[in-house]
């Protein structure tokens, strides 16, 4: 989620007086939706500990609660931002129709040169989304308490995306590992010394991180505790679920959940503010929380139900028996990914301060 361009965070405004303890949504939701998803994550691990599954594959349950209901219904919630505000998909409707479009047809054209190499491109753009959205949440965190100040941006950056960036230099350095992002062999190995390269600067980061935010504390009583929160938690469970341990399950639980569910709250927010000025439709199913996730839920199961039917031919007995698409794969695969796709790259403009006027208003 990019929230706000970076120049726009200490170059073109003019300083004001920071505001100490500013929180995104309030403060029992920020606490909620950012430190209480990591903690469900690390207690996940401890449950995982305690079944014997720590260091085994996602099973059926921990797929259901986390892939379906979180990351793939989290991809459909940019539906309430976009597709169902007439208002906005009018504002912008050449760009919200043509991404869809041409990143349909730029997969067909990758899936038709394989299909790792559809997978691969694909795992691009996730990953640049994941690490991408730890980082708009650090700008939004900035941009409320009113921070302006190049030098502590240039740490704050640092620190979000080498908690990022290392797991992953160190994933794709450390290869096969006992989890993918996508499908097997989706990443490509880095050199040994990659891994070397960057694990001191890693380092690094996080100390000059959390040593400013205790000097801005001791010197002008400033704490930011949301930002902190998000470089906190990005730090412990990306590497955890990365670095630490090597299974899927543990991959899943840290990776997925601490993504979707303050994304959920982004959407929610949103909607709320926008209920009153859309249509029926939208008023509909962001009437309340239960409704708006029943609606995500609902969409999520429908792309699974093709997926899995479809595609990988598996949990037959949540989804039906399967169909035989071989001949078909080419242009169906592509066209199921296409939600990801959107929302991974319409996340990169909607977002934007800048081109999004009165968007502060609403979140």
């Amino acid at each position: 989620m990019t929230v706000i361009s970076e120049n726009s965070i200490h170059v073109s405004e003019s300083p004001r007086p920071r505001v100490a303890s500013a929180w995104l949504f309030s403060r029992n939701v920020d606490l909620t939706v950012f430190l209480g998803s990591a903690i469900a994550s690390l207690l996940l691990l401890a449950v995982g500990w305690q079944l014997g599954i720590l260091n085994s594959d996602s099973p059926d349950w921990t797929w259901i609660s986390a892939v379906l209901l979180i990351d793939v219904a989290h991809v459909w919630s940019t539906s309430f931002r976009v597709y169902f505000d007439k208002e906005e998909l009018k504002r912008r409707l050449g760009l919200y129709l043509l991404v869809p479009i041409f990143g349909y047809a730029v997969g067909v054209a990758l899936h038709s040169e394989g299909e790792l190499t559809f997978w691969r491109g694909l795992a691009i753009v996730a990953v640049f989304h994941f690490v991408r959205q730890q980082y708009g949440w650090v700008a939004l965190y900035r941009r409320k308490a009113n921070e302006t100040e190049s030098w502590t941006w240039w740490i704050d950056s640092a620190a979000v995306y080498l908690a990022t960036i290392y797991p992953l230099a160190f994933w794709m350095t450390s290869l096969p590992r006992n989890f993918e992002w996508f499908v097997a062999n989706d990443f490509f190995a880095l050199p040994e010394f990659v891994d070397d390269v960057v694990f001191p600067i890693y380092v690094l980061a996080l100390i000059a991180y959390f040593a400013k935010s205790v000097y801005l504390y001791f010197t002008t009583g400033f704490l930011n505790i949301g930002k902190d929160i998000v470089v906190t938690t990005t730090a412990v469970c990306w590497y955890v679920g990365i670095v630490a341990l090597n299974s899927d399950y543990a991959f899943t639980v840290t990776n997925v959940i601490i993504h979707g569910v303050p994304y959920f709250a982004l959407i929610w927010f949103y909607a709320k503010a926008r209920r009153k000025s859309t249509g029926q439709f939208y008023r509909a199913f962001s009437s309340n929380w239960i409704v708006f996730l029943a609606t995500l839920w609902a969409f999520a199961y429908v792309e699974e139900l093709f997926w899995n039917r479809g595609v990988w031919h598996e949990r037959n007995w949540m989804f039906g028996s399967n169909w035989d698409w071989t001949e078909w794969k080419v242009y169906l695969v592509p066209l199921l990914a296409v939600p990801q796709l959107t929302h991974y790259v319409l996340d990169g403009f909607i977002w934007r301060r800048k081109s999004n006027r009165g968007l502060e208003n609403v979140v």
